[in-house]
């Protein structure tokens, strides 16, 4: 083997970012299945590749023995310490059996063995890459669909994105650049396979953590997420700096984070409400935008009644109960919503007695004639009297 050979090695080393010793490696070892094959020698031998000069040599290795079995494995004493004086029984000779010829057969021979090697190399360096992904969001390019995934690039490997992770709303061509979230990465024995989503919660997570530089940091943290993919989501914040608001954050100027968010989601709705630990607070908060008037909790069973007004009731359970289905998800908490006037008839409410006396009507009212002019008449002597 000539300097281009180790050309080629640097070459591999720089473009496929595999260690120059896995290649040796390779390489040696396709020479001593070149070796066996072509000459159909079964000893035990080694190779040696010498990185300066390109050239390589093959070795039997034998055990020194008294009694000789087979050749091919064994030497004896007498013939080892020809070679060398110092040999011993139980020592193992390395004796040069390298062909003349060698080097034209071990280059077709090895070729094979040195690609597969390398291609598993190049697969380990890629599952080691991606295996630290999991869980974390990355940007891909469509490449083509099918009945089952759509085939998305990312970087070196290729991403699997099944039908049940892709987002009603959305349609792949060729080339669109999209963000995925990577859920799984297995090592098989075709490489690495890679599952990626759309429609997981973390997805929204992670694209408000690029956006929004407070949850980035750690100063606002999302707390839950519940998600509808590709029509609506809901996301809980809190912050424990008191001189931060956690909703405007994430909200940003003039909604700009949030749009950004939005518009990756391909217009994707986005309820962002304060996170309490308090379940009353947290509930109605989460029934975001109707108004409460009341939350009822029975923490045994963890669920909640929740009163609104009349006129609220569609939009406190949402469009087919969405907005009441997202809120249970992201509390965690059972929710049963009444109305206003369904709850008076139950007797829940009020809960407690009202703050201000109904109001009084005519119905409410009796007079007694004789009374009011008694009254009328002393009223007018005390006025007369003061004007004296």
């Amino acid at each position: 083997m000539s300097s281009e050979l180790l050309d080629a090695l640097d070459m591999l080393e720089k473009e496929k970012g595999i260690s120059r010793d896995i290649i040796i490696e390779a390489i040696e070892a396709a020479l001593v299945s070149a070796y066996k094959r072509n000459f159909n020698q079964a000893q035990n031998v080694r190779t040696n590749f010498n990185l300066t000069t390109g050239s390589m040599h093959v070795y039997a290795r034998k055990e020194v023995v008294d009694e000789v079995f087979d050749s091919r494995l064994e030497i004896s004493l007498d013939e080892a310490r020809k070679i060398n004086p110092n040999y011993d029984i139980g020592d193992i000779v390395e004796i040069e059996v390298t062909p003349k010829d060698f080097g034209r057969i071990a280059a077709q021979t090895a070729k094979q063995v040195v690609t597969q090697r390398v291609r598993e190399a190049e697969r380990g360096i890629i599952y080691e890459e991606f295996i630290d992904r999991e869980d974390d969001i990355m940007t891909g390019i469509v490449q083509r669909k099918d009945n089952r995934f759509a085939y998305v690039t990312l970087g070196r490997a290729e991403a699997l994105l099944p039908t049940s992770e892709q987002m009603p709303n959305e349609q792949y061509s060729h080339n669109d650049r999209i963000k995925v979230y990577i859920t799984k990465v297995e090592k098989t024995t075709k490489g690495p396979q890679i599952y990626i989503s759309r429609t997981h919660p973390n997805l929204l997570k992670r694209l408000f953590e690029l956006e929004v530089p407070e949850i980035f940091d750690g100063t606002v943290e999302i707390m839950s997420v519940a998600r509808e993919a590709g029509d609506r989501s809901k996301i809980s914040v809190h912050s424990d700096n008191p001189e931060v608001d956690p909703v405007g954050a994430c909200v940003g100027p003039k909604g700009s984070r949030v749009q950004a968010v939005v518009d990756e989601l391909n217009g994707e709705k986005i309820d962002i409400v304060k996170y309490s630990k308090d379940p009353v607070e947290f509930v109605a908060n989460a029934l975001s935008p109707s108004k409460v008037l009341e939350v009822i909790v029975n923490e045994e069973e963890k669920s909640t009644v929740v009163i609104v007004p009349d006129y609220q009731l569609s939009l406190a359970i949402g469009k087919r109960g969405q907005n009441a289905r997202l809120a249970a998800k992201l509390t965690g908490w059972k929710i049963d919503i009444k109305s206003e006037s369904d709850a008076r008839e139950a007797g829940i409410y009020p809960v407690e007695e009202p703050l201000f006396s109904p109001e009084i009507t005519l119905d409410d009212i009796t007079v007694d004639a004789e009374e009011w002019e008694k009254d009328s008449d002393s009223v007018h002597e005390s006025i007369t009297d003061e004007d004296k």
